[in-house]
């Protein structure tokens, strides 16, 4: 199936979608695998820690995921996540990517509105779909306040003076969380639902359980954001490989344990998010 965009995956699903950070192949994979087994679509992500990850060079990982993308029976699109470099963020024009998140969050409100503008002004020039954010999601690098939450007055001018095709918004998760005990502003969701005329994405979803994240899509998030949930289920697996096995020097089974384990951990989260 030829790669889909982000727009047209947010744009048709009934209820959330999911948008799954890869940094490995076998992650590329576990996400296409489980999107298949549950026939859903899905979203690819690579963010700028995962491009430094590897040794900064979007492409290699952008043609891996693409030709991932493109063999799959669902549609999957890529998207470059949490993108504070223009030089990288001018790449996905010509990688494979449809949608770009540009954060600015960090900076003072005035400057994230001037250089969020103009990301967006760039990304429409060339087709892409451009995510920002506001109201810094906790956990991002210790540099986000997790009591911090989008004021949903503030968010409607944003999206005004910036042209933006979806928001990022603080409401309760944070990043990196490897336990599933977040509690959400389902109150707040619904409000900045209601004030926005642009989709709502959740930062941060590992850290979230199951029925926030179900309560969560209902309030009016459209798109959940994980990738935390597959690096845990990629570690316990490989953990639990060397534990059986301590001496064995082919990677191949402990790679193989590890992408079945994001599969299994990715399939439950779409039918979490997506209600299939």
């Amino acid at each position: 199936m030829p790669l889909a965009t982000t727009a047209s995956i947010v744009a048709t699903a009934p209820g959330g979608v999911c948008a799954f950070n890869i940094i490995t192949l076998e992650h590329a994979e576990a996400v296409a695998a489980a999107a298949e087994r549950v026939g859903a679509p899905v979203i690819l992500q690579v963010s700028e820690n995962a491009v430094r990850f590897r040794l900064g060079r979007l492409h290699p990982l952008a043609a891996a995921a693409s030709a991932i993308a493109a063999a799959s029976a669902v549609p999957v699109a890529l998207h470059l996540d949490h993108v504070t470099d223009d030089a990288l963020m001018y790449q996905a024009a010509d990688t494979g990517f449809s949608s770009v998140m540009y954060d600015a969050s960090r900076d003072p409100y005035e400057v994230n509105v001037a250089r969020t503008k103009a990301a967006a002004e760039w990304a429409h020039e060339n087709g892409l779909w451009l995510e920002a954010e506001l109201g810094e999601v906790g956990g991002k690098d210790g540099a986000h306040a997790p009591g911090v939450r989008t004021d949903p007055v503030e968010a409607a001018a944003f999206v005004s003076a910036t042209g933006v095709d979806a928001l990022a918004v603080a409401v309760g998760s944070s990043h990196a969380m490897t336990s599933r005990v977040a509690r959400l502003d389902h109150e707040l969701i619904a409000a900045l639902r209601a004030a926005l005329p642009v989709p709502l994405v959740l930062h941060g979803s590992s850290g979230v359980p199951d029925d926030e994240l179900r309560q969560a899509v209902a309030a009016g998030m459209k798109k959940i954001n994980i990738g935390t949930a597959l690096n845990v289920a990629f570690t316990e697996a490989i953990s639990g490989s060397f534990a059986e096995n301590p001496s064995g020097a082919d990677p191949r089974p402990r790679l193989a344990a590890a992408r079945d384990g994001m599969i299994d951990a990715t399939a439950h989260l779409l039918r979490t998010v997506c209600g299939v």
